[in-house]
């Protein structure tokens, strides 16, 4: 087994089955992933914001920050890889309201509804998912297999 961390605004892909790939401290963040079963390739993105358009210098040197760049990337990496869009199982974690708990900025909502926009126009679903609430997550994703799992407070589940 060999653990791929995915840090924020990263992104990271594979093939091959002995990866884990994690991220930790999702808060207002969302983790995603996407896996090809029949052509065993994933990926996880560990975003930030929502909308590029606040420092598009910034995306172009870290797409991964944003959903409307880091979700595009994420998916032309793992197709480029042999992935069909039309068998990617997403799940996804992340989304609280962790640090703006009067809810002024709403970015873990924001940052969930974009991707859900960004994920419909590209006739994908979302397939399960552990978003919004007051706590951090960290988002697991087994290669071999596609399990996926989220650890938080309240203890561990498969999504």
């Amino acid at each position: 087994m060999s653990l791929v961390v995915v840090g924020i605004s990263d992104i990271r892909v594979s093939s091959n089955p002995e990866d884990v790939i994690i991220t930790y401290s999702l808060g207002s963040c969302i983790g995603v992933t996407a896996y090809d079963p029949m052509a065993r390739v994933g990926g996880m993105i560990h975003y930030m914001l929502p909308l590029s358009k606040i420092s598009p210098e910034k995306a172009d040197l870290k797409p991964g920050m944003f959903a409307d760049t880091g979700i595009p990337a994420l998916l032309n990496e793992i197709i480029t890889m042999g992935a069909s869009k039309s068998r990617l199982v997403v799940k996804v974690a992340g989304g609280s309201q962790l640090m703006d708990q009067n809810k002024v900025f709403n970015i873990g909502e924001r940052n969930f509804l974009v991707l859900r926009k960004i994920l419909w126009k590209n006739n994908i679903l979302i397939n399960a998912s552990d978003v919004g609430g007051m706590l951090s997550r960290t988002l697991r994703f087994q290669l071999d297999t596609g399990k996926v799992t989220v650890k938080s407070s309240r203890g561990e589940n498969e999504l």
